[in-house]
């Protein structure tokens, strides 16, 4: 690993670009013609697959191949902690109640900015969280997902589950100095004065969104039944105290992000599909349908300062 990636402060105006892939298709002869003769070309001479990281400007971080994981003296440990956010709900069915992995909402194992990253997390706690009204640790941030978005049970905190979590998040921070972050944004931002339409919304859903999340927003699961695409509502889907059941918090999220695939560069799909009318209008036809309960909805916000998008 690089132990130098952040030996300044991030300067403004400065960016990097992460080659991520470079792939060569082979051509098969076809019977009847002759096969051409091999060319050889150095690396350089081929279009790479570049990440522009949504244009945020990321400085002197560099985003780490899983590969440099071996490197690492905990590697089992990191590559449990990769496993566990990639596969949750197939490998803590104990602890998960919906049909949700932690990288449903991750994006590219927390590793896009606007897509809800890892990569400044182990930096970011402990902090004080509005909703909870109170200092709030990495562990605790964990297990709130676990009891919002995943709609099930707490983990214990000194497992290794939870350790192997966390030791995930280290080493994506790159050996970031504590007192410092990655120049980037968790989320995208979208206009909170808008207000939202279910009915135009639900157009959108079914042009948009439902190709991978459902007729009826159960999401897809593969032949074995593990998750592809997560269930956007029902009994199967995040509660009603989990982040992504607010309109404004969700249609950030499908802005940046949604649909998958649109976009030509990028580990994704970077989202700047939809306005933020269309991302607000869909928001609140899907965070509004039904879904489970969360009995700790009564301890939230204590201060009072309850979000106007909070469905409770």
């Amino acid at each position: 690993m690089n132990k130098s990636l952040f030996n300044r402060p991030h300067v403004a105006g400065r960016s990097t670009t992460v080659l991520l892939a470079a792939s060569i298709s082979a051509i098969v002869a076809i019977s009847g013609c002759s096969q051409p003769e091999p060319i050889e070309r150095q690396a350089s001479e081929f279009n790479l697959v570049t990440a522009d990281d949504a244009n945020e400007d990321i400085g002197t971080y560099v985003l780490p191949q899983d590969t440099a994981i071996l490197d690492e003296p905990n590697a089992d440990e990191i590559f449990y902690g990769k496993r566990l956010l990639n596969e949750t709900k197939r490998l803590l069915p104990q602890n998960v109640g919906a049909q949700m992995n932690c990288n449903s909402c991750h994006i590219s194992q927390g590793k896009v900015p606007l897509g809800d990253p890892y990569i400044n997390s182990y930096n970011t706690y402990p902090r004080v969280m509005p909703r909870a009204g109170k200092e709030v640790d990495m562990e605790g941030r964990i297990n709130g997902c676990f009891q919002r978005s995943m709609n099930g049970v707490p983990l214990d905190r000194e497992g290794p589950e939870m350790k192997a979590m966390i030791a995930y998040m280290k080493w994506l921070s790159q050996n970031t100095p504590k007192d410092q972050k990655v120049d980037i944004n968790n989320a995208g931002e979208v206009d909170t004065t808008l207000v939202g339409d279910p009915v135009r919304g639900e157009k959108l859903y079914y042009a948009q969104c439902a190709t991978c999340h459902g007729d009826n927003g159960e999401g897809i699961k593969d032949s074995r039944g593990d998750i592809v695409f997560p269930p956007l509502w029902g009994d199967e889907s995040f509660n009603i105290g989990a982040g992504m059941a607010r309109t404004y918090k969700a249609a950030a999220f499908v802005k940046y992000n949604m649909p998958m695939g649109i976009q030509t560069k990028g580990l994704w799909g970077h989202g700047n599909v939809l306005s933020d009318q269309d991302a607000v209008d869909v928001a609140e036809f899907f965070t509004h349908k039904p879904r489970p309960d969360f009995a700790g909805k009564v301890n939230d916000w204590p201060s009072g300062k309850k979000p106007k998008d909070a469905r409770y």
